[in-house]
């Protein structure tokens, strides 16, 4: 199979790991480069042998695909150019701005045809990964995600910058309706929301605890889902995943394992068991581009698709929206 023509729209922190990661994929032929700092994509251009473009619209005439990493307000004009122009795009998160940029984007790109790719990136992690042949069916949520303060991305709100990240994970685990949002926070540095909670209760019954902080000591990634016989831990930081849960007395286990005692409830025996499920050494970034290359190479359903990006955008959305409420009732 031929290699895959791509560019990247915008070099900056992000984009520039794009153009890298383009470079050393074997299926990917990295055409070109382009960002309003000239300087700047010049610069990229040369560390990875490739072509600097004087704009987005001359390197579109040259590729099939392209990273949109830019900030988030543009987004939306440069995927709709993108699609126009009948390039495969993928597009950082959050996918847009507003929802209704998002379900526009989302609606052009089903009837030209088009590829969109949200670059939810922890969907790639290992530590999820690892879990792939475990049934998740989560009852109960508590996510974690607290990062030190950064001037980079306080161009939205936290919610936006990193708990979108965790409203992907856990929609696409729990695959139900959400009924109702609770939400709260605060802005302490910037002019945006820095540290937000949220609790968003699902039609099937699960309740999920969100926090993200963008003005916390120290890191955290972490996430913890309970469900009918078992407990799964998952450190997005460490690549680690941990798991407690009941096993029948004659199954099979598999990884890291040990035995932790036995209960005699209903159904006989049943063994207490932990597992630390094998990971695989994967860079996320280069997976999840790698996998935007096979679905645009082998006409396939991208692993985020727009309307999942779309979905996670409008949730929090109303986390935002019921926090704005609470502000101004105060």
């Amino acid at each position: 199979m031929d290699k895959l023509s791509v560019g990247v729209i915008g070099v900056g922190h992000l984009g520039s790991l794009h153009a890298k990661m383009y470079s050393e994929i074997s299926s990917a032929h990295l055409v070109g480069v382009t960002d309003t700092d000239a300087a700047r994509a010049e610069k990229v251009a040369r560390e990875c042998s490739t072509t600097a473009f004087n704009s987005a619209s001359d390197l579109l005439q040259h590729v099939r695909a392209v990273s949109i990493a830019t900030p988030t307000s543009t987004h939306f004009e440069i995927a709709q150019q993108t699609i126009a122009c009948g390039v495969h795009a993928f597009i950082e998160k959050p996918i847009t701005t507003t929802v209704q940029e998002a379900e526009t984007l989302a609606r052009l790109a089903t009837k030209k045809h088009m590829k969109i790719q949200v670059g939810h990136i922890e969907r790639f992690n290992p530590a999820l990964l690892a879990l792939e042949r475990y049934h998740l069916q989560p009852m109960f949520v508590e996510s974690h995600r607290l990062a030190q303060f950064n001037p980079r991305g306080t161009d939205v709100a936290v919610v936006l910058d990193l708990m979108i990240h965790d409203i992907d994970i856990i929609v696409s685990l729990v695959r139900s309706p959400i009924q109702k949002v609770d939400a709260n926070g605060v802005a302490v540095v910037s002019d945006t929301i820095d540290i937000a909670n949220a609790r968003l209760q699902f039609e099937n019954g699960c309740v999920a605890n969100v926090t993200a902080s963008r003005i916390s000591q120290k890191k955290m990634r972490k996430m913890r889902l309970f469900q009918r016989d078992a407990y799964i831990s998952i450190d997005f930081s460490e690549g680690l995943a941990e798991v407690f849960h009941l096993i029948d007395g004659d199954q099979s286990t598999a990884g890291s394992t040990m035995m932790l005692g036995e209960v005699d409830i209903g159904k006989g025996k049943r063994k207490i068991v932990y597992e630390q499920p094998e990971i695989r050494e994967v860079n996320a970034l280069r997976y999840e581009l790698e996998m935007f290359i096979h679905a645009v190479q082998n006409d396939a359903e991208p692993v985020v698709t727009a309307e999942d990006g779309l979905r996670a955008l409008q949730i929090a959305h109303e986390i935002m929206a019921t926090i704005n409420k609470q502000r101004l009732s105060i």
